[in-house]
Parts: C-alpha cells; sequence; structure tokens
C-alpha cells in the first residue's frame, strides 16, 4: 500500500463525502477507493468511518485521524514548494528575517525598499528584537546579530561593527555647559537604557567606557531618566533632557540636521560586532542567497 497516496484519498473520502466523489476528484475507480480505506484501516487497526447504506461518517478516531493527514500533506506540499524554490535561479518566496530594533529601522527597513525593487517575487516577514531568537525553531532564514558569537553550526559573515556616539541637544549644552573631559559627565543629567535583566533597577547609576590617551576611563553617571526604548532615548535627548550614548543608525540624521552634538568625540567609545547569521543547508535557496548578497553589499565590514 502506498500510504501517502492511501491518505490523500482518505482526505478526499472526507471533504466529498462519499466514495464516489472522491473516486471522480482522484481520477480512480469507486472499488479503487474502497480498496485504499480498507488498507489503510487494516494499517491502523481502527475504523475510520461509520458507513449505512444512506450515508458515511467519520469515528472519533477518523476525525482525529483526518487532521493529522492534512498536516502530513500540507508539510509534503511545503517540502516539495521548498526544492523547487532551491532548484530554481529566481528568487522567490517569503523570508524571514530578524534584526536589531535600532539597526532595522534605521538601517534594514529603508534599504528594504531597494532589495524589493531588485526581487519583486520575494516577500519579507520582518521582527525586530533584541532576543536572539533561535532560527531553526523560529523558522527564520537570516538573522543580524549584536555582540559576540556563541558556538554554533550557523555560517556568521561580519558586517560593520555596531558604534555609538555621546551625545546632547545644543538647547541642554547652552543650558548646562559642555563636557570637556570624561569626568565632567558627573556633573550632568545622563540618560539611560533600561535593561530587562538588569537585577539591581532601583539604582539609577550606570558606569560609562570610553578610550582616550590615558587609557580606558570609566565614569559613573546618572540621570532623571532611565527607560527601555533608544527611540525614546533619542526624543528626550533632543528635546533637551540630558546627554545620551546612542547607536549611531539611530543618531545620525540628527547630528546631521543639528539637533544633536557630537561629544567628547577625542575619546572612542564602545563598539560591538555585528554579523548575518544564516542556516548552510538553506544557503541554497535563491531568496536567502539575494538576501546576503544584498546586505553584504551595504554593511560588509
Amino acid at each position: 500500500m502506498d500510504l501517502f497516496q492511501a491518505m490523500s484519498v482518505y482526505v478526499k473520502v472526507v471533504e466529498t463525502g462519499s466514495m464516489t466523489a472522491a473516486a471522480q476528484a482522484c481520477g480512480m475507480s469507486t472499488t479503487m477507493v474502497g480498496n485504499h480505506l480498507r488498507a489503510l484501516e487494516q494499517r491502523l487497526g481502527v475504523s475510520l468511518l461509520k458507513r449505512t447504506t444512506r450515508k458515511q461518517s467519520l469515528t472519533e478516531f477518523g476525525g482525529q485521524y483526518y487532521q493529522r493527514c492534512l498536516e502530513v500533506l500540507g508539510l509534503v506540499a511545503d517540502s516539495e514548494q521548498l526544492a523547487e524554490q532551491a532548484n530554481s535561479d529566481v528568487p522567490k518566496g517569503t523570508l524571514r528575517i530578524t534584526a536589531p530594533p535600532a539597526f532595522g529601522t534605521e538601517r534594514l527597513a529603508p534599504a528594504l525598499s531597494e532589495f524589493s525593487r531588485r526581487y519583486p517575487l520575494i516577500k519579507l516577514y520582518v521582527v525586530l528584537s533584541n532576543q536572539r531568537v533561535d532560527m531553526i525553531d523560529s523558522g527564520f532564514d537570516a538573522a543580524i546579530r549584536l555582540g559576540e558569537l556563541e558556538p554554533s553550526s550557523l555560517i556568521a559573515r561580519p558586517m560593520q561593527d555596531y558604534t555609538i556616539t555621546l551625545c546632547a541637544s545644543k538647547d541642554y549644552l547652552a543650558r548646562r555647559g559642555t563636557p570637556q573631559t570624561p569626568e565632567d559627565l558627573q556633573q550632568h543629567d545622563c540618560l539611560a537604557f533600561a535593561y530587562p535583566s538588569t537585577d539591581d533597577w532601583r539604582n539609577a547609576d550606570k558606569l560609562w567606557r570610553m578610550t582616550g590617551a590615558e587609557g580606558e576611563v570609566e565614569i559613573p553617571v546618572s540621570g532623571s531618566l532611565t527607560i527601555n526604548s533608544s527611540q525614546a532615548l533619542r526624543q528626550a535627548a533632543v528635546q533637551g533632557m540630558g546627554i545620551v550614548m546612542l547607536p549611531d543608525a539611530l543618531v545620525q540624521p540628527d547630528l546631521q540636521t543639528g539637533k544633536l552634538v557630537a561629544l567628547l568625540t577625542a575619546y572612542q567609545l564602545p563598539s560591538r560586532p555585528m554579523h548575518l547569521m544564516y542556516g548552510q543547508d538553506r544557503y541554497r535557496l535563491p531568496k536567502l542567497r539575494a538576501f546576503v548578497d544584498f546586505v553584504m553589499e551595504k554593511w560588509a565590514r
């Protein structure tokens, strides 16, 4: 017995309501439909249908088995579609991507319009999150990740480092003065990012690190705002609330327009490595190869 074909016939019997209608839909005789059903029931050791002279209905197990058959047949169809895409030179299908919020909002999202013009048959599904999701379990094709990498079977392509800038608005600096040394920051309102995993959230003091001619310095700072949103910190800084240390991807437009002013530019601020991650087995898909090439074209280290 061909189990896959028998499951397909059974699904048609359920959906059409009779073996005669299922036979027409499957292009076979009613006798052959009956043979598939009997072979399937013998294999399972349980009845799938209740048959009378007037109608047929599903047994309790038959209803459950019908749902499982739909799942199995759906997975087979998806697998065949995946193979078809892999063997095609045309990038198409849904591409699932995850990226950090600031980079995703300010750099990736604007660039995706160009990507879509190049590859109009690719549909994009993008999740912006600071969480390191399991790409395989979550079904993502590619991930842009910050920080040092953990051992993994995934391919990691280095991107430009994720850099940050210390800045404040002209209004704030006019009221409070411009810091000339890292130590001057202790006399200012320094707005901080609130990390969800921080245990001592009641302590508003933070350590800001930077490197100058004298080496690395650590400055304890404090301010009137700690919040778990980079965009909210940027808005507070633009409105003159204090000094912030934010990703260049987020504040570069404000620095160019003069809404924010870079501070202590003689000092080097911490940066984080950034990588494009993807599974080696999925790289055969044209849609993923197209995205990898595009990202490397834009932001390769």
